[in-house]
Parts: C-alpha cells; sequence; structure tokens
C-alpha cells in the first residue's frame, strides 16, 4: 500500500505532468517550441537557398517561433544532407533537398539509405528545365534537334553545370530517350555553361527557367521545349519534349522538406499542414514563379513515391551512359 507520503509525491507528479503536458509525439501540438534549423546543403545564392530562406520566413510568421536557414554546402549537397538525416527526429532539424537529391546515390557511396533513412515531409515547388540553343543553330524544336544529332552524332556540344548535375542526367536521360548521341561539356556552375552557350562555344543547354528565360527573349539563346511532360504558363508556344515525339520524358526541377526517418508524425503533418497553406499564398506563388517554378504540395507519401521512382531512374542513366564524379 501507499503510504501518505508516496500518495502526495504521486498526486505531484501527476498533477506537474498535467500542466506540463505531454511529451513525445503528441507534443507536435505544441511544435515548435523554439529555433528551428533548415538545412540548406547549397551554397548561399542558388535556387535551393532562395526557396529555403523563403520558406523560413513565412514558417516563422506562420508558426510563432523562428526558422533559420544554415548553409552546409560540399559533395554535391551529400555533406549537408547527411547532416540533416542524422539529427534527432525531433522537429528542430529539417532539410531542404532539391532534384539532385535522387541523382546522388548513383554517383556517390552515401552514408545513408537516401530512400528509407528519411522521413519526406513535403515537395514544395516544381518546374521544368528549359531546353535553349545558340541562334546560329538551325533549329525550331525537337525533332530538328533530333535530326542533327542523327545525321552528326558526337558533333552537339551541350553545357551543362556540372559532372553529374541534375541538368547533365536529365539531358543524357533525353539522349537516351531519343535514340541520339552528343558530346557533354561540363562546367562549374550554371553562369560559365550559359555564356558560353551564349557565345556559341557550346549549343545546347538545358537550363533553369530563372536562368535561361530572361537570354531568350532577348533573343541571344532559341527555347526550343519543356522537360515537364506539360507546357507551363510562362512560355505557352514552347511545346514540351514528351509533345514533341519522346515519348514519357519528364523532369522536373524540384524542392521539398525530408526530416529523420523516426520523425513523430504528428510534427510531419503540421509542418506539411502549414507549408501547402503557405505555398498557395498569392505572393508566394509569384516568388516561385520568379525564380521559374511553381508550388507543388501533396502529402508525404506523394513525396516518397517521387523519391522513391526517380532514383533507380537515375542510377539506369549514370550506367547506361558512364557518369561519374571525381
Amino acid at each position: 500500500m501507499l503510504t501518505a507520503t508516496k500518495k502526495a509525491a504521486l498526486t505531484l507528479t501527476l498533477a506537474a505532468a498535467a500542466v506540463i503536458g505531454p511529451t513525445g509525439p503528441a507534443s507536435a501540438q505544441q511544435y515548435p517550441t523554439k529555433v528551428v534549423r533548415v538545412i540548406a546543403p547549397f551554397a548561399p545564392g542558388g535556387g535551393t537557398d532562395f526557396i529555403a530562406r523563403l520558406m523560413a520566413q513565412k514558417l516563422t510568421e506562420a508558426m510563432g517561433q523562428q526558422f533559420i536557414v544554415e548553409n552546409r554546402p560540399g559533395a554535391g549537397a551529400t555533406i549537408g544532407t547527411e547532416y540533416g538525416v542524422k539529427s534527432p527526429p525531433d522537429g528542430y532539424t529539417l532539410t531542404m533537398i532539391a532534384a539532385s537529391y535522387t541523382v546522388n546515390p548513383s554517383l556517390y557511396k552515401l552514408n545513408f539509405d537516401p530512400a528509407n533513412d528519411i522521413q519526406p515531409i513535403i515537395q514544395i515547388a516544381k518546374g521544368p528545365f528549359l531546353v535553349v540553343v545558340h541562334p546560329s543553330m538551325p533549329v525550331k524544336n525537337i525533332k530538328d534537334l533530333i535530326a542533327i544529332a542523327k545525321a552528326k552524332p558526337g558533333e552537339i556540344n551541350y553545357a551543362t553545370s556540372g559532372q553529374g548535375s541534375i541538368v547533365h542526367m536529365a539531358t543524357e536521360l533525353f539522349a537516351m530517350m531519343a535514340g541520339i548521341k552528343m558530346n557533354h561539356i561540363p562546367y562549374k556552375g550554371t553562369g560559365p555553361a550559359l555564356t558560353d552557350t551564349m557565345g556559341g562555344q557550346t549549343t545546347l543547354l538545358f537550363g533553369s527557367i530563372a536562368a535561361t528565360l530572361p537570354l531568350t527573349k532577348g533573343g541571344r539563346l532559341r527555347p526550343i521545349a519543356v522537360t515537364t511532360a506539360k507546357r507551363i504558363p510562362a512560355l505557352p508556344n514552347v511545346p514540351s519534349i514528351d509533345e514533341s515525339g519522346v515519348k514519357g520524358y519528364d523532369v522536373s526541377n524540384w524542392h521539398g522538406f525530408i526530416g529523420p526517418k523516426a520523425l513523430p508524425r504528428p510534427i510531419v503533418d503540421r509542418v506539411n499542414n502549414e507549408v501547402n497553406k503557405i505555398i498557395k499564398q498569392k505572393d508566394m506563388e509569384e516568388k516561385l514563379q520568379a525564380d521559374g517554378v511553381a508550388p507543388a504540395g501533396g502529402t508525404p507519401e506523394q513525396f516518397a513515391q517521387i523519391i522513391a521512382r526517380e532514383i533507380p531512374q537515375w542510377k539506369k542513366v549514370a550506367a547506361a551512359a558512364k557518369v561519374k564524379v571525381e
């Protein structure tokens, strides 16, 4: 039997628990109660960093606690991503990933399983790459490009932002599906790749909408296709690669949030719900469109399916094209 002293102690303990509230997953009702770090595994100034900071600002306003961006670049974004994935699963370290996340397992030796050691939270934004050519090329569309590439195998030089980059893999996937061979010229970033394509040293580029679209309006580059299955409102007259004859081709430039594998579901749902609301705001949609992407949204399960589908796709491309990084 309990003594009077023990009964009093138990009463105090239960009372304290009622005041403090539940711990663990149930405490997600109060989440967040302190600063949340958003790991951006790229250098400041790029598209991933831009969207991470935009989301951090909006989440701070919506959730009443500060969300801060912490840049941890290196090794194709694998360093920062691993740090985020291996952080405590308490909701106070989220990681912003880009489409290159599903490419990296084909190129790097990872210290975590990119599909099973994470908790997908939400795909935030997505958009196409824009296929552009130098104006001197006698190419008005994808069919023209394929015809020239087949007539002169290996003579078309295409630029990318780097060996093993998402645009490198997207271009190789296109070449494989179209049955053509082109010559890859890797650069250290999108800027130099664009400069040489405008200068005619290279003649083809799969580039982000934000970087390439302004140059097409001035006639310095010619747009011939977008990489998503459907056209986009900003370029209604530019067809997709799929509708241009390479059926089934569909590559998106996307960004999203993931967390550690054991992240409690109530916290996952809380962040997912808030982000889904944020990306529907008119000003948010306008800012994303200015960066060449559109709101995505959806459930954690839908984002998980995208990741699971793309990892084996890029492994096949890397193996077939013999893509390696140093």
